[in-house]
This record gives structure tokens, sequence and C-alpha cells, in this order.
């Protein structure tokens, strides 16, 4: 398997997550509701973890696979704790409307 992933340039993964960071980026600044806002943050986190799993083969370094796990732990607590949040949003409001929490505040 290392082989495997070794063969590809990094390059390739460098371009790849870029492109995932950019399209979670992007998300979470056009789109309004709070579901989809969580899942773009989610797929920011999930952009990182590639590069930084991608480095850590290429230069055989286990300790960035070992920072990998501990940013998948913490995400899910985190989307475990905003979905948590956004549930009872959703009781209170009936909306998941990012705006609509906006004009609550104030």
């Amino acid at each position: 398997m290392l082989e495997i992933i070794k063969s590809v340039p990094i390059d390739y993964y460098v371009y790849l997550s870029s492109i995932l960071f950019c399209i979670g980026v992007f998300g979470v600044l056009i789109r309004r509701n709070a579901i989809v806002v969580l899942m773009c943050i989610e797929l920011m986190l999930n952009a990182v973890n590639l590069l930084l799993a991608a480095f850590s083969t290429y230069l055989s370094d286990g300790q960035g696979q070992i920072m990998v796990f501990f940013i998948m732990v913490v995400a899910a607590a985190e989307a475990a704790v905003g979905l948590g949040i956004l549930v009872m949003i959703y009781r209170n409001t009936k909306s998941t409307d990012i705006s609509f929490l906006d004009k609550i505040r104030n």
C-alpha cells in the first residue's frame, strides 16, 4: 500500500486537498442552511487530513497519521455537539436558517 501512495505525485494530493478546502470555504460563506455549513466545515477538516496524511506518507513519518486520527476524533465530537445544538435551535425556532438566528440574537 505504501508503494501505491508513493507512486502518485504529492502534487495531486495538494491539488485535490486545495479543491476540497475551497469547496468547503465557499459552502460556509454562501450557504444559509446550518446543516450544510456543518458539512462544509467537515469537508475542510477532511481536506486538511488528506494533505496531512499524504505528507506523512510521503516523508515516511507516522506522526502525521497519528495527528489525523486525533483530528478525526475531535471532528466527530464537534459534529455531535454541533448537531445537538442545531436540533435544539430547530425545536425552538422551526428553522435551520443562519440569517434567522442573527435576528433572534438582537
